[in-house]
């Protein structure tokens, strides 16, 4: 029964409505509901009477007992026969209820619902007790004007004049519709405005326009261009509620609780519409009630368009309103769906109907048998039908995507709208339709098994998952009222009067672009062509800036950067120029050439616009991450001013990154009009402060050029010139590249030195999503590196003892930690790196190089973290467990934390850090990891392909016809990314991450196979020199791409450098991807499956020459076959002999030009055989010649360096046994000295002996052998 009590006794209705009430269920006995422990899946519904707005639902368990509902599901309906859960905004289904029977849980709605019936499912209760439940109900009533649509009516809303013309609109509606496609709403003007809302497959559809005379008019078949779409599944026949707000051309579309805005289209800002707007249809011109579309099929209540109540109108038959075939009472459909929850256990059995057609066909009646049924799912497989025919066949029903072979519909059936199936038998044919296409007839016989075979119609995958309705067998409707109390089959994993399908992609969680899809209880994001990995692709493939590829070990070339990190920005294409101690980012624009302007005025001025090749954004979050930055400006000008002599007034200007106008010109502050010779004082002429305004009729005189470093104002947007238009007046102007260096954040530290103190920021904005990366370092046994808490979440990464980090949060769903542990203490003094991260699907947590630990989230439960503290860096809110020691370069999701500032006015943190290795000057190089030691550094270069004290000294190794080198990874090493076992498969096949390669070769040898990967699954990659001396990229799927000697891989998308100076991009498929790396071989390659017949035979002649600095990631194959020659993981073949042929083949003869120029590439080929052949005159008469003083000075330095090195303290090799130092006193005997003339840097070199040179080779004199390297690095060049 149901009791009401006094309507204004509740604090929360008087707030909300004018009438409340309050009902409270008590069955008969008192006490409270408890079912009979013999009801399956028991629920207890409400009635109140009429439709509602429910605000909030209060439970408590049965009175003086210890039965309770400990939590449950909601449902409501208008009718009693449709139901729909009720959801929280994070799609969370499920609500708390009680832990005793005493205390009262009351949830509040985060959006009320507009019901008559309620229903409550208990899905959880008191282990020791049973269900007992007592309800309150909290809202106000509801008062609709409804009505009904029956595809064939409309509503005509007519104006009292011929037009209607406005610049705002509000237009807001409910409906619930029983089909996926119709017309709502639709308005049109002759001048080419207007507006439609439409349903179509099942998603709300808005076009708008406005005076856009040219644009395709909505009455032209097909031409239509959709402004927004918005929602999902909303022919349900469930009430949803839309909302259109316009102002000028600015729109918001909201739909249930999701709001989109967006700009129109058109010229105007007002929207004309003609005579009438229309409601549920868009007749023709003089014919109503017949239609150019489909139109709406449901029930719509309480329309209002700016204001007026158009329902209300026609329920009173005004006159300017026609009503054609609408009613005003919402009728309801009879037939309700059944829910299949279960992927492996959900089924309905059905009897007997098909008896009756298996006995005729025995009999020889030749019967026939029928069935119809209507599903939706969003999975791709699942048994729909299994039926007995004739006594001996099986005939199953399967819904799949599009297959050549067997699928009649060639669209996807998984896409979450109903899809009608309709199976016919007659005279041993079976004929099969998908949504009312024409049927496809197969013989019994033809495909279908004899009656010994039964695994033929044997479930081939899952269960089917999903909705089912109007299931009609022979004719005969089935009840699946008569189902659910047992009256009729059986079932199991069955949900009744309900279709409990959840668009799990609205809103889309993928993260920068990537594309949602979706299973029945999952959704997965598509992360390819966006630059983001992860399982939602949040992580960016690409580094923050050019200071971060250089310390990853990368030299000069183009790079993509993203400057926000896993922020909304996207990656920008930069040029990193590394040649100098600074690292220079460089952003090229639209007019880098000098370019001549004359007829320009004050009135009319020339205007150029520099397009850059990065974003607005982007530019600034480059400009704004960087120590300095700074932008050359030539103004070379004959008769031509930048200021007016008389009063000063600019005649020419530029715009910065903001648009505002700026008069100064290079090399001056901000704020005054002069130029930089002004500022120096050394202007042609003394009475200006520009050269250019002396108004001289010479070119070499008047030259104004400086260089823009104020960088809040960079880069320069826009040019405009002035003063170009006398007799003889030009100019001619050139504005330079953007130029950063530095990186503020990387080296941004604070110092923590009381484990009370801390640093606090404003609440971290992390609801769906959040990483944090930082770099530590402390001897403090454990300490809270930051947590930020709220009512009942929290986040916090910690150091939980000295040898582990812990990750740990709750979004609702109870606590959950991560922890890496390190075989080696992580208080040791040494920067270690963390990265943490949390998402809707996953949680992770990386520490240095130790292996990712993966949580997968919980299906169905809460996903967004509530927080309402401040965030806090280096302690807690209780001023306990702080952090002591050193937090450099905070990042989280992107945004860079200005530690240093903070730590300035905080008492007990400061604001940098101590130590050899605490700042930004390079003194470990190539990946190299700078180690603390009480009286100085080392560099740990197991990481790296280098070694010497600062990892600078190349590894090389001298290769015959039968060397190779071969690594073997010791699990399946995946290039997408490296993940634990927790990962899910969907995100392991969606993750992708950047694997780097690199190495240089030196060779004359052709065709030459230098390097190849082959995976577990028969797949691999050669890198050959061909025949014809081209450099060419194997790939088993794909034809080879060539290009020259140095790569790295980027995602899908292969990123090919060249020498130092040439950039290529190369896309690979996704079908080219390699999912998990076996072995890594250099030189010789046999026992591989290859094809292509030029890979083939590179790969047996093997590798003749150098190689040197081979680098795949953390791992040096040539370092660990020198090291580490017993070890498994390598294996060496034929004769392999250490050298510094690699030091040679560094050395470039481009170095004589400026670093950073393009070399000429338009020469002829008689001046370039002239000038070669003076140069190979010239370098081998100066080997010559140096070559005594050579080897007296390599003696020399020999001797110094073996005395240095004895007292320097060893490298840390953690990776190998011992390091590779080739200029150390332990040198193998066989080991000779030759000379070399390099570019820079350290020249001791050693040779390797006469056998280690390819066969077939005359003895040289060590003069000769370099100069004949030299000469052919030359010629190769």
């Amino acid at each position: 029964m149901q009791h009401c009590t006094d309507p204004y006794s509740s604090a929360l209705c008087r707030r909300r409505c004018f009438l409340c009430f309050l009902c409270v269920w008590v069955p008969i006995g008192g006490g409270g509901w408890s079912p009979m422990p013999t009801e399956k899946e028991p629920w207890l519904q409400l009635d109140l009477r009429d439709r509602m707005e429910v605000t909030a639902v209060a439970t408590q368990g049965r009175y003086d007992s210890s039965d309770w509902v400990s939590s449950y599901m909601l449902l409501y309906s208008d009718t009693g026969r449709a139901w729909k859960q009720y959801r929280q905004e994070d799609g969370v289904g499920r609500l708390p209820g009680n832990m005793n029977s005493e205390a009262v849980v009351q949830n509040k709605l985060s959006h009320s619902i507009r019901t008559r019936f309620l229903r409550l499912l208990p899905l959880d209760w008191n282990p020791s007790g049973w269900l007992g439940l007592r309800v309150e109900v909290y809202g106000c009533a509801y008062k609709s004007y409804v009505a009904d649509f029956d595809g064939r009516s409309s509503l005509l809303y007519r104006f009292n004049q011929k037009s209607m013309s406005t610049v705002k609109d509000v237009v807001s509606l409910r409906f619930k519709s029983r089909q996926a496609e119709g017309v709502l709403l639709h308005g049109e003007g002759q001048r080419g405005d207007y507006i439609t809302l439409e349903l179509h497959r099942g998603r709300l559809a808005l076009y708008l326009n406005l005076d856009e005379r040219d644009d395709t008019r909505l009455r032209s078949s097909g031409g239509r261009s959709v402004a927004v779409s918005l929602g999902s599944l909303l022919d349900d026949q469930h009430w949803h509620s839309v909302l259109i707000e316009r102002f000028n051309k600015q729109v918001n579309l909201t739909v249930d609780s999701h709001t989109q805005h967006f700009r129109t289209k058109g010229e105007g800002d007002s929207l004309e519409v003609d005579y009438e707007l229309s409601f549920g249809g868009i007749p023709l011109p003089g014919k109503p009630g017949t239609f150019i579309r489909k139109n709406f099929h449901g029930c719509i209540e309480n329309l209002y368009y700016n204001g007026i109540n158009i329902i209300d109108l026609a329920k009173r038959r005004k006159p300017q309103i026609y009503s054609g075939n609408v009613t005003f009472s919402c009728s309801e459909p009879q037939q309700a769906a059944a829910t299949f929850l279960s992927s492996s256990a959900s089924f309905l059995s059905l009897p007997a109907t098909v008896a009756a057609a298996a006995a005729a066909v025995a009999g020889g009646t030749g019967g026939a048998f029928s069935l119809r049924f209507q599903f939706r799912t969003w999975n791709a497989d699942g048994l729909l039908l299994s039926v007995r025919l004739f006594g001996a066949t099986y005939s199953c029903g399967r819904v799949e995507q599009t297959s050549e072979r067997n699928a009649i519909k060639r669209h996807r059936l998984n896409d979450g709208l109903w899809h009608s199936v309709t199976l016919d038998t007659q005279n041993h044919q079976i004929s099969l339709s998908l949504d009312n296409e024409p049927a496809s007839t197969v013989e019994l016989g033809e495909r279908c098994p004899s009656s010994t075979s039964t695994s033929y119609c044997e479930n081939p995958t899952t269960a089917f998952q999903g909705c089912m309705r109007l299931i009609v067998i022979n004719g005969r409707p089935t009840s699946l009222h008569d189902v659910q109390h047992g009256l009729l089959g059986n079932y199991n994993g069955l949900s009744f009067d309900m279709c409990a399908i959840h668009d799990r992609c609205l809103p889309n969680l993928c993260e920068h672009g990537g594309q949602c899809s979706q299973s029945w209880s999952s959704f997965h994001c598509d992360c390819s062509g966006t630059g983001y990995s992860g399982a939602t692709c949040h992580n960016s493939l690409y580094e923050s800036s050019c200071e971060a590829y250089k310390l990853t070990g990368s030299s000069s070339g183009y790079y993509s950067i993203d400057p926000d990190g896993s922020g909304p920005l996207g990656p920008a294409r930069v040029y990193c120029n590394m040649t100098e101690d600074k690292v220079w980012t460089v952003l090229d624009h639209s007019s880098s050439a000098p370019v001549r302007v004359q007829g320009s005025s004050p009135q009319k001025p020339y205007i150029m616009r520099f397009n850059y090749s990065a974003s607005p954004e982007q530019l600034r979050a480059i400009v704004t991450g960087s120590e300095q930055c700074q932008q050359e400006v030539v103004y070379r000008c004959k008769k031509s001013r930048l200021f007016n002599a008389w009063d000063g007034t600019p005649m020419s200007w530029w715009l910065d990154q903001a648009g505002e106008r700026r008069t100064y010109w290079g090399g001056f502050l901000p704020g005054v009009q002069q130029c930089s010779c002004g500022l120096q004082e050394n202007c042609q002429d003394m009475n200006y402060f520009c050269n250019c305004d002396a108004d001289v009729n010479k070119w070499w005189v008047s030259n104004d050029t400086g260089v823009l470093s104020y960088k809040e104002h960079l880069p320069v947007s826009q040019i405009v010139i002035g003063d170009t238009n006398r007799t003889g007046s030009e100019a001619v102007y050139q504005v330079g590249a953007l130029r950063c260096y530095g990186d503020k954040s990387t080296w941004n530290a604070a110092s923590f030195y009381q484990e009370s103190s801390y640093l606090h920021f404003p609440t971290l904005q992390a609801e769906l999503g959040s990483d944090i990366s930082f770099y530590f370092k402390t001897s403090a046994p454990s300490g809270v590196f930051l947590e930020n808490l709220g009512l009942k979440d929290f986040i916090r990464v910690e150091l939980s003892s000295p040898s582990a980090v812990a990750f740990s949060f709750d979004v609702g769903n109870g606590p959950v930690v991560l922890t890496v542990k390190s075989h080696v203490p992580l208080n040791d003094r040494q920067w270690h790196y963390v990265r943490a991260e949390r998402g809707v699907q996953e949680a992770s947590l990386q520490v240095d190089q130790l292996p990712l630990r993966f949580l997968e989230a919980p299906a169905d439960a809460h996903v967004r973290l509530q927080l309402n503290s401040q965030l806090f860096v280096g302690g807690t809110a209780s001023r306990q467990r702080g952090f002591l020691g050193c937090i450099r370069t905070l990042a989280i999701n992107g945004v860079h934390f200005n530690l240093e500032e903070r730590a300035r006015m905080t008492p007990g943190v400061s604001s940098g850090c101590p130590g050899y290795c605490s700042g930004s000057s390079s003194l470990c190089h190539n990946r190299g990891r700078c180690i603390e030691k009480s009286s100085g550094y080392v560099c740990d270069c197991s990481q790296s392909a280098y070694g010497g004290p600062s990892c600078r000294e190349e590894v090389s190794v001298s290769f015959d016809s039968e060397s190779s080198v071969t690594y073997t990874f010791q699990e399946p090493f995946s290039v997408m990314q490296n993940r634990s076992s927790q990962a899910s498969s969907v995100s392991r096949e969606s993750s992708r991450a950047r694997e780097n390669v690199a190495f240089s070769f030196l060779t004359s040898q052709r065709p030459a196979m230098l390097l190849s990967v082959s995976t577990f699954s028969q797949q691999y990659i050669a890198v050959i020199l061909a025949t014809n001396g081209t450099f060419h990229l194997h790939h088993h799927h794909l034809q080879p791409f060539i290009c020259s000697h140095s790569f790295r891989f980027v995602s899908t998308l292969s990123l090919i450098q060249i020498d130092k100076d040439t950039d290529l991009r190369y896309s690979l498929s996704s079908d080219a991807e390699l999912i998990s790396i076996k072995s890594l071989t250099l030189g010789k390659v046999t026992g591989l499956q290859i094809t292509d017949a030029a890979v083939r035979q590179a790969g047996l002649k093997g590798f003749i020459g150098c190689l040197s600095s081979v680098q795949f990631n953390h791992i040096a194959p040539l370092k660990a076959a020198l090291l580490n020659r017993g070890s498994s993981l390598v294996s060496v073949r034929g004769q392999l002999v250490e050298s510094n042929c690699g030091v040679l083949a560094d050395s470039k003869v481009s170095e004589t030009v400026d670093r950073g120029k393009e070399p000429l590439r338009n020469a002829s080929q008689s001046n370039s055989a002239v000038i070669g052949g003076v140069v190979t005159a010239a370098v081998f008469v100066a080997l010559c010649a140096l070559a005594v003083l050579s080897r007296f000075l390599y003696q020399q330095r020999a001797e110094r360096r073996s005395l240095q090195e004895k007292e320097e303290p060893q490298a840390l090799e953690t990776a190998y046994r011992t390091e590779l130092h080739l200029h150390g006193a332990g040198v193998r005997d066989n080991m000779k000295e030759y000379y070399n003339m390099t570019g820079g840097g350290d020249s001791r070199q050693r040779a390797p002996p006469s056998s280690a040179l390819p066969p077939g080779t005359p003895p040289l004199s060590q003069t000769h052998r370099s100069a004949l390297f030299l000469l052919w690095k030359m010629t190769r060049l």
